[in-house]
């Protein structure tokens, strides 16, 4: 290591297009041996030899810039961070790597660090903002030509196509065989949903040890900013309208191609091709199908952001109208999934909580038009998403969610309608008092099932200590009692009886 002996040498210079290939191989390297440590595996002394070699890689990515002393006082504090992760791997542990590896890169690279302030300002900046420089700061690279930058513009598009298509094979059964024929070996034994954002994930984490940037004092980021002016460039072009057209381009062509199999075999229950049963194409898309949803709308945010490129131009506005679109009839799609999942093997509060929270991400896409078409700011959009959350969650406050599951679980069972899944006692005792209407209907076809006595009664005694006293009466509390007194003193008025008697029950 060589040390610099100007004082003003040990400051950290912007780095060049000319270093960023480099760093970039490094942090590549480094992504394949996490890859290689970490991934599918339990985590040990991996923690330490990885955290050693993301050291290396930060000395060797910056070793011109660094001073000899501080170095070795970084390193060493580096040693004796990863001293309770060679002692065992646990939470504590691994935070304590993470901020000597932190502390040791400031003692390192950082020469404006003189105060405490200092330092936990820039590590502040190293975890919030370090991440996400990755995908803006290595199209550096393509700004060496207009070719490289014709490249560049096609970048953005071709990496979150490739994830949504990683996202619809996951939710589509038929897609997936479809990116299977690409090449079955890579695509299923090796590249997953799962390992393309563990692998984004890691660049985005390593990256800022790797091309180190801290925040300079005001003088230094004046003198700095004719420096960075072709980076800053180069971020522009990278969201300009261009990419943003080849995007929007792109993403409609797929999500229609995910639309017209949803058309055809989700609504209009055309006959799916052999090897593909209809309940595993309805069943398995609901939750994948959200993520994108959720990624789209979080591209159309940064696409027609207020005073952007994209906003004022009408081709763009068009395409984010039609997609948007494909959006909503995307998560009405699973809605249904869900619906006919909940069909057959009935309602839980995650699945309820499924169904609303889709609802919710509908909304929002239809609120990102209403900020478009009515040219409001993202305060706005925030303020209104906000509005519709606290009234769903005050509305879901007055739902007796308890009984509607305990309700549609006992009717839509197995002994109730003849298909479905059985009766799960288990879990309806769990939701408290509330389902012992529902589990009454269960003894009409029980009668002799001790155990669902003994659940039954304890819920009563439940019940009855709740209206026992004013501090425990609630409103809902007092309806349920009022409902299973009619019913102590007239047992013909009990619903459970005729439903018992239905052709399904017996």
């Amino acid at each position: 290591m060589t040390s610099l002996a100007p004082a003003d040498a040990t400051e950290i210079q912007p780095a060049t297009t000319s270093s960023l290939p480099f760093k970039l191989a490094i942090v590549l390297a480094l992504a394949a041996l996490a890859d290689f440590l970490f991934y599918n595996a339990w985590i040990g002394l991996s923690l330490a030899v990885f955290a050693i070699a993301v050291a290396g890689g930060s000395w060797l990515a910056n070793r011109t810039t660094l001073d000899r002393r501080s170095t070795l006082v970084g390193a060493i504090v580096l040693l004796v961070g990863l001293v309770p992760a060679i002692e065992e791997v646990n939470t504590v542990s691994i935070l304590f790597v993470i901020m000597a590896l932190a502390l040791g890169l400031l003692l390192a690279t950082n020469p404006d660090t003189t105060t405490l302030g200092d330092g936990a300002r820039a590590l502040r900046n190293l975890f919030l903002f370090g991440p996400f420089r990755f995908f803006l700061e290595v199209l550096q690279i393509f700004s060496l030509s207009s070719f490289t930058r014709g490249i560049a513009a096609w970048f953005l598009p071709a990496v979150l196509s490739i994830v949504f298509i990683a996202l619809f094979a996951a939710a589509n059964p038929l897609i997936e065989q479809w990116v299977t024929l690409l090449n079955p070996k890579l695509i299923l034994d090796y590249v997953s949903v799962g390992r393309i954002l563990f692998w984004a994930m890691m660049l985005a984490l390593i990256w800022p040890f790797i091309h180190v940037r801290w925040r300079k004092r005001r003088a230094k980021a004046v003198a700095e900013a004719a420096e960075q002016e072709p980076a800053v460039a180069a971020r522009a072009e990278f969201l300009g309208a261009p990419t943003i057209l080849r995007s929007l381009i792109l993403f409609n062509v797929l999500f229609a191609a995910q639309s017209v199999l949803d058309a055809l075999y989700l609504w209009g229950h055309a006959a799916l091709p052999a090897g593909v049963s209809y309940a595993t194409y309805a069943h398995r898309g609901a939750y994948p199908l959200i993520v994108t949803a959720l990624l789209a709308a979080a591209f159309v945010l940064v696409a027609m952001r207020p005073g952007g490129p994209a906003e004022k131009s009408p081709v763009i506005r068009l395409l984010v109208y039609i997609w948007v679109g494909q959006n909503v009839l995307l998560v009405a799609s699973s809605i249904l999934r869900l619906d006919i999942y909940v069909a057959i093997y009935l309602l839980t509060y995650w699945r309820i909580a499924a169904f609303i929270w889709m609802g919710l991400v509908a909304l929002g896409l239809v609120l990102i038009v209403a900020r478009i078409m009515l040219e409001r700011s993202n305060e706005w959009l925030v303020g209104a998403n906000l509005i519709a959350l606290t009234s769903v969650l005050y509305m879901a406050s007055l739902v007796n969610f308890d009984a509607i599951i305990a309700d549609y679980n006992v009717t839509h069972s197995r002994e109730m309608s003849g298909k479905g899944v059985q009766i799960d006692v288990n879990y309806l005792s769990q939701l408290g008092p509330q389902a012992l209407p529902a589990i009454e209907k269960v003894m009409q076809l029980r009668p002799n099932e001790a155990c669902l006595v003994g659940r039954r009664d304890r819920l009563l005694e439940r019940q009855r200590l709740d209206m026992a006293s004013w501090r425990t009466w609630g409103f809902r509390s007092w309806r349920l009692q009022r409902r299973l007194d009619a019913q102590a003193k007239d047992p013909a008025k009990d619903p459970a009886k005729d439903l018992a008697k239905s052709p399904a029950a017996g």
